[in-house]
């Protein structure tokens, strides 16, 4: 503590900073929880399992990759089928879409929903709507690891 307080000495603004900075970091308080005025936060999705329950994998310990893509699927439009290798999370921003497993599972999201999609199970999604799916995913991988697969014959490319 004394290094600290010899530092706020010296930098009294930059000290208050970041005790302001580290008392909100150190609280147990998540981020989605916290009351900051002007602000509203709405958490989305908070989960160790993918949608259709099966437990997220261990992250690998190779150097982190994040990946943002928004995908814009017209109406009758359908993404082929493939596997995620890594962890990854979307937000339907319009439309309404449809995801389905190779397994038979089925999820329908409309906009504003959240979903945490399948890692290593291979899915599918489709617009059956009317008007287009806007939908951001975020992908927790490694660098120069793949973030989709696409599964043997299936039409495509990968991101």
């Amino acid at each position: 503590m004394s290094q600290l307080s010899s530092r706020c000495s010296r930098h009294v603004r930059a000290c208050l900073i970041f005790s302001l900075l580290g008392g909100l970091i150190a609280a147990p308080v998540a981020a989605d929880q916290a009351t900051i005025p002007g602000v509203e936060v709405e958490r989305l999705a908070r989960s160790s399992q993918s949608w259709n329950g099966h437990p997220l994998p261990a992250y690998r310990p190779e150097q982190p990759e994040i990946t943002l893509l928004r995908f814009r699927i017209a109406p009758g439009a359908r993404l082929p089928l493939h596997q995620h290798p890594v962890i990854n999370a979307g937000v339907l921003l319009s439309g309404e879409l449809t995801v389905e497993s190779k397994a038979g599972e089925i999820l329908h999201l409309k906009a504003g929903e959240a979903l945490i999609e399948l890692v290593g199970e291979l899915h599918f999604g489709y617009n059956a709507g009317t008007e287009p799916v806007d939908l951001i995913v975020f992908y927790a991988g490694n660098v120069e690891q793949p973030i989709m697969e696409l599964a043997d014959g299936a039409a495509g490319h990968q991101h």
